[in-house]
């Protein structure tokens, strides 16, 4: 079976170049002093963006303009995306020495700050780091409402057939529902009894919700509320999944039987989103995803100094380095989508 990419074809039959040593590439890295830790700096980014929060919260309490608060949930939208960005830090360890500190940082951000389960968060997000692109095994491309493969738009039926014949029209749509499918799942995993800290997260997000309902329903007439509800939960979706979305999304697609090095695998998965001060910001560091996946314990201040190092590795070893973009990533990720889509419309 041809593996497919949004780039160029792959084949389990293909021969992979010399990909160099990863051990090599981590020990250069870690003599650079690039997977230490830098709390500092962590602790700093908490601060702002709780400053933030705070700010938003007692903008909805005193300003009685609706076409005000209607900005006002989109620039909540940003803030608890952020928030969002520092639990992920907390969870891959990168924020403090401490795991019982950051485990702290990630329910508070997680659970109480966005209403997503901290636990299962961490449990989805550390299959995909060992499994990236895996079919089958990474839960980010199991996604039933899209395809990743031409034999599994083939296979769809109904209604979800219409969606993988069009699904490049359908997907910034989409991911407006990505943020409350992350607050459905947390739920999920805990009813299941999966979660690490069950009470604990149970009253984080009751507190959640609970707080967050009675804020806007007392800052608001019910039927504003629900607006700016709406606009949060949704515009919240459209900015996760789009900094999401060019982590991976039309990068090479493996099966388990095709079997590749760690290095090769992190690097050939993964897209950059070519970096300045704006979307570093932007994207939470993500847009370092080949030096993330490489190094999922390094602090965000260390990954433009990775990448160069990196970059100049891959390319010492003929092995393929993706990075384009913004607007660019956007453009391949949709031509991929429409692509894979042809047997469904064909048919």
């Amino acid at each position: 079976m041809a593996i497919q990419t949004g780039l160029a074809p792959f084949s389990n039959s293909d021969p992979i170049p010399d990909p160099g040593s990863y051990s090599e590439l981590r020990q250069i890295i870690k003599e650079r002093g690039l997977l230490e830790r830098q709390p500092r700096r962590a602790l700093l980014r908490l601060i702002v963006v709780d400053a933030l929060l705070v700010l938003s919260v007692a903008f909805l309490l005193t300003v009685h303009v609706f076409w005000l608060q209607c900005l006002n949930a989109l620039f909540l939208a940003f803030v608890t995306t952020q928030l969002g960005f520092n639990g992920h830090d907390a969870g891959h360890r990168q924020s403090f020495g401490s795991s019982r500190v950051n485990d702290i940082v990630g329910l508070v951000h997680g659970n109480l700050g966005i209403g997503m389960s901290f636990s299962w968060w961490q449990d989805k997000h550390n299959r995909h780091h060992s499994h990236p692109n895996e079919l089958d095994t990474d839960p980010d491309i199991n996604i039933p409402l899209l395809s990743f493969t031409e034999e599994d738009a083939a296979s769809k039926r109904g209604a979800l057939r219409f969606v993988a014949a069009h699904q490049a029209l359908f997907f910034f749509p989409l991911l407006t529902l990505v943020a409350l499918d992350l607050q459905r799942s947390g739920f999920a995993f805990l009813a299941r009894g999966k979660a690490r800290y069950p009470r604990t997260e149970a009253a984080l997000l009751l507190a959640h919700f609970a707080g967050y309902l009675t804020v806007v329903f007392v800052a608001l007439p019910w039927w504003q509320a629900l607006v700016f509800i709406a606009i949060h939960q949704l515009a919240s979706g459209l900015y996760l999944g789009s900094v999401f979305a060019p982590n991976h999304k039309g990068m090479l697609i493996t099966e388990r039987s095709h079997r590749l090095d760690f290095l090769p695998r992190q690097v050939l998965t993964a897209r950059n989103v070519r970096s300045n001060a704006f979307i570093d910001m932007w994207y939470g560091g993500l847009n370092y995803q080949i030096e993330h996946h490489l190094f999922p314990t390094m602090s965000r201040g260390h990954l433009a100094e990775a990448r160069r190092i990196t970059r100049a590795y891959c390319e010492a070893h003929a092995l393929t380095y993706h990075e384009t973009g913004m607007a660019r990533s956007y453009v391949e990720i949709l031509s991929f989508l429409h692509e894979v889509g042809t047997p469904a419309r064909e048919a």
